[in-house]
């Protein structure tokens, strides 16, 4: 039941993610990802096979968490009439609709954890019973009512906390990897963007290995403190 919350969690995640890049595209002047249909939360217009099924399930096989990605939003960059500014904010819309989901999600739990009666304990136990390490510490024969809304949220939170920061990597084909290369010198560029296919396994491998948790625990942590404190 937790894999199915997180599943349905990343799918929504990933149409957010990808409906982001192309509208921001749309508005500032590439309608490529409109006209081909990917303004939309239809999942199924934007998910992959390797990457939105397999790849989740082998992360969570490796203990990274539910890693992975949607199909590449189309972008012709002629269409722009400032092609650096507006490609760069294109591809940052992305993760920033990563954290905007997380924030919304985090201000439904606030209100959630208000509400008379079992609504406190209901975010409390959702919080420890979707950490490995404080589920066994959750008496789940005396669960709230409201219990299963509260993962449901919290899974939201982790999520898009998780592929905001995931995506911010500047490891090709992350987001943040299109973003740096327009700082990098031509000869380095040019080195960057042959990474090609090699950059999927350097981002899944070192990045969601090495790199992902010390840039993810802190921005969870401001989170649970947030939630906490609220």
């Amino acid at each position: 039941m937790l894999i199915l919350f997180q599943i349905v969690v990343l799918i929504f995640a990933f149409s957010v993610h990808e409906c982001a890049h192309a509208y921001a595209a749309f508005r500032l002047g590439d309608a490529t990802a409109y006209m081909l249909g990917r303004v939309t939360l239809n999942p199924i217009k934007h998910l992959d096979l390797w990457g939105s099924v397999l790849m989740p399930l082998l992360s969570l096989y490796y203990g990274f968490g539910l890693l992975g990605w949607a199909k590449p939003c189309p972008v012709t960059l002629r269409n722009f009439r400032k092609v650096k500014k507006y490609d760069i904010l294109t591809t940052l819309a992305g993760p920033a609709s990563n954290l905007a989901m997380a924030l919304t999600a985090l201000l439904l739990l606030v209100i959630l954890k208000h509400i008379p009666g079992f609504g406190a304990q209901a975010v409390f136990d959702a919080a420890n019973f979707t950490s490995p390490a404080y589920r066994t510490e959750v008496d789940t024969t005396h669960l709230p009512a409201m219990f299963p809304i509260a993962v449901l949220l919290y899974y939201g939170v982790l999520t898009n906390v998780l592929l905001f920061v995931f995506n911010l990597i500047p490891i090709p084909p992350l987001d943040g990897s299109r973003v740096l290369r327009y700082f990098l010198p031509y000869n380095v560029e040019r080195i960057y963007d042959q990474i090609g296919g090699w950059g999927i396994l350097l981002a899944f491998f070192i990045g969601g290995r090495y790199i992902l948790p010390v840039l993810y625990r802190p921005v969870m942590s401001a989170f649970d403190a947030a939630l906490e404190r609220m």
